[in-house]
């Protein structure tokens, strides 16, 4: 949606609203009103007091419209994964008949694609019945990494690796520069966030969804192993029967909502107590990219 305020370009020529005159394409214009949704149009005022009513895809933000003709790269850019690996229940050790693949990993472009004035993705997503597959820009990669994000350091600690060059092979080699004491601040973020999904749609309906308490009861465990063992713990198959008995829905909301306080509890021990570092290997991370984005110059 674009709200109100917003400078836009009008693609297409229009009639003033009211009158026999009309807005050639290129004019410039300012959204007075918004629609509730994009099927419906919104009214466009121009410098001299005039509207017109403009659907949403033949209107172009004034700021973005040289970015939009420019537009993304169009090549099919899965001839540069990198790297690719098992997620989710398989790699959890939570798997059941009914669990379909959860496949993560990097793509590296060569360096004319990564130079052009064409935008490249920052992730890449496939996906049919049973398969689920996303792939991150490698510089998005590292940095979601630094952040201490929970699905992408998973990524470089599954044993379940499907296929890595010589650059992701590097990449788990120095897999510890990610670990920080961020763990603890992204993680809680994460919980927090599962917790008020839970407790939003518990208010509103009296029920809640048993893949949402997983999430924030498996996230906690793993959180607590990071700051313990400096390893990030992806398959928690020693918590299987606790994990597979919430994700069948068998704790009540205050039962979830109880253990999870006593994780979160010995969570905030363990970040007292932990040897992490307070920041992330900058300094090796950035030297890392660079030598993987010099070996793609001449790719």
């Amino acid at each position: 949606m674009i709200p109100p305020g917003t400078q836009v370009v009008v693609k297409t020529a229009k009639a003033i609203s009211g009158g026999d005159d009309y807005r050639p394409a290129g004019s410039v214009g300012v959204v007075v009103e918004a629609p509730p949704s994009n099927r419906a149009p919104y009214v466009i005022r121009f410098a001299d007091g005039a509207t017109v009513k403009v659907h949403f895809h033949e209107l172009a933000l004034r700021r973005r419209e040289v970015d939009d003709l420019i537009g993304m790269v169009a090549e099919d850019l899965r001839p540069f994964i990198i790297y690719r690996c098992q997620v989710g229940s398989k790699a959890f050790g939570l798997a059941t008949d009914a669990s379909d693949d959860d496949i993560r990993g990097i793509f590296l472009p060569p360096a004319g694609l990564h130079w052009s004035l064409r935008r490249l993705p920052e992730q890449l997503e496939f996906a049919d019945d049973q398969q689920d597959e996303v792939y991150w820009e490698l510089e998005k990669y590292l940095r979601l990494a630094l952040k201490a994000n929970p699905n992408v350091l998973e990524t470089l600690w599954t044993p379940q690796v499907l296929q890595a060059d010589e650059t992701a092979e590097e990449l788990r080699g120095m897999r510890q520069a990610f670990l920080s004491k961020h763990i603890y601040k992204t993680y809680s973020g994460y919980v927090l966030s599962q917790f008020r999904r839970m407790a939003n749609a518990y208010q509103r309906t009296g029920a809640f969804k048993a893949k949402h308490a997983l999430h924030l009861i498996r996230l906690l465990h793993s959180g607590i192993a990071a700051l313990e063992t400096g390893e990030i713990r992806v398959d928690v198959g020693e918590h299987r029967g606790e994990l597979l008995k919430i994700r069948n829905g068998g704790l009540s909301f205050d039962e979830v909502r109880r253990r999870s306080l006593d994780l979160d509890r010995t969570f905030q021990d363990a970040f007292e107590r932990t040897k992490l570092p307070e920041q992330p290997d900058f300094e090796r991370v950035d030297a890392f990219i660079i030598r993987a984005r010099r070996r793609m110059v001449d790719a």
